[in-house]
């Protein structure tokens, strides 16, 4: 960027000179201005880039915690499903002992 704009403004004090003006300390002045303008501008872009890039690493951090976020809610997800199955077998061996107990006592109360 303030490489085309030093082009840009030599190529119009080119033009300037190349038109038969014999004075160019007025338009000395304002390139001075237009230099310093432009060595501005170059800080800013390169904050706005250096502050995007900042932005940028951010937010790939962010996408990996996410990442790792998610993969951990699947185990732990994988680790309740297999607790909810272990119970409903716990459940129905139980539901199955009850039976058993409940068929012995009144066989063992009928008599």
């Amino acid at each position: 960027m303030n490489k085309s704009i030093v082009v840009k403004l030599a190529a119009a004090v080119a033009v300037v000179a190349l038109a038969g003006c014999t004075d160019l300390k007025p338009m000395q002045s304002d390139i001075d201005g237009l230099k310093q303008q432009v060595g501005k501008l170059q800080t800013e872009v390169d904050a706005s880039k250096a502050s995007a890039d900042s932005a940028a690493r951010a937010a790939s951090a962010a996408q990996s915690a996410a990442n790792q976020a998610a993969q951990a809610a699947s185990g732990a997800q994988s680790t309740a499903n297999q607790a909810l199955s272990a119970a409903q077998a716990a459940q129905s061996s139980v539901d199955a002992t009850n039976e058993k107990i409940d068929r012995m006592f009144k066989k063992s109360v009928s008599k």
